[in-house]
């Protein structure tokens, strides 16, 4: 039964592997773990990865200061495919049918697959069906799968830095460096059965919690300041404090950068479209303090 299992696994493993080819730099590795459910005893596509944030958000990591904050349930991608050779008609799995009557096919899920391939004793779902199991590819899964690939971040906040000089009642400044990972635009694909889906994620706002209770929406990475503009206000993206940070918690205010990254996706060829959302965190800590005049 393992050796049969081992080379459905290593059957499968060409199938079943997503093919990213990320703009960014990005992990290899697919994303694994979790177990295979659905209608059927044959399920081609499972669902539900129990304790595993999803897709629509990635795991909370931080990365510097910035981190991920998503917790929905990972989505796990399995195949089925018929098993050739076929297992002799004295092999139990068989369940007292005949070739005639169906063949034998295996379940994978990425999980199983990788598990083997690095030397784990896992054993793919060997059964009997009457009929090949239809293939039912999710392509909004696929999308999740490449945007998976992207290590999608909070924003690479640029202004305010911990080591500025901020005072009341001057205007702050607020921008973001834009890179792949942290402001995109980042494109990848993935496929599986035949599917591919191109992914293409960008960030289309940003919301400030700028620790003093007030909040600041920006649709923009904002606008670098430079002194010849002087103390004006940002014409993208700022905000003016109006009293100095608290003497508690180490004197400064937390400033807390939420993006919003917006995903389309297209099955290549034409076909289905959509559109989910990832949201990425970043804080910073700034100290706001008064003007002292001296006389």
């Amino acid at each position: 039964m393992l050796t049969r299992a081992a080379t459905a696994s290593t059957l499968l493993l060409s199938t079943l592997c997503v093919l990213v080819a990320p703009l960014a730099l990005a992990d290899d590795g697919p994303v694994v773990g979790g177990h295979c459910e659905g209608e059927s005893s044959w399920v081609t596509v499972c669902r539900q990865e129990p304790g595993r944030p999803s897709g629509h958000g990635k795991t909370q990591k931080l990365s510097g200061k910035r981190e991920n904050t998503d917790s929905k349930p990972r989505l796990q991608t399995c195949v089925v495919e018929r098993l050739d050779p076929q297992p002799p008609a004295s092999d139990p799995v068989w369940k007292g049918h005949k070739s005639a009557d169906g063949a034998i096919y295996a379940r994978v899920c990425l999980s199983d697959a990788l598990g083997h391939a690095a030397g784990a004793d896992t054993l793919p779902d060997v059964f009997w069906a009457a009929e090949a199991p239809a293939v039912n590819v999710d392509p909004e899964q696929l999308a999740q799968e490449a945007v998976d690939r992207m290590l999608l971040a909070g924003p690479d906040i640029a202004n305010p830095t911990p080591t500025g000089r901020y005072l009341v009642g001057m205007p702050m400044w607020m921008w973001v460096n834009e890179g792949p990972t942290t402001y995109g635009p980042n494109k990848a694909s993935a496929s599986l059965a035949g599917v591919t889906v191109t992914a293409t994620a960008k960030v289309t706002k940003i919301d400030w919690v700028m620790g003093d209770g007030s909040a600041v929406t920006c649709q923009g990475p904002g606008t670098k300041y430079a002194a010849a503009y002087g103390k004006q206000d940002s014409p993208t993206c700022g905000h003016t404090y109006k009293r100095t940070s608290p003497s508690g918690h180490g004197g400064k205010y937390t400033v807390i950068a939420t993006a919003t990254w917006t995903v389309d996706w297209q099955v290549n060829g034409g076909g289905e479209t959509g559109q989910f959302t990832e949201v990425r965190r970043s804080q910073q800590q700034v100290a706001i303090g008064e003007l002292q005049v001296v006389r």
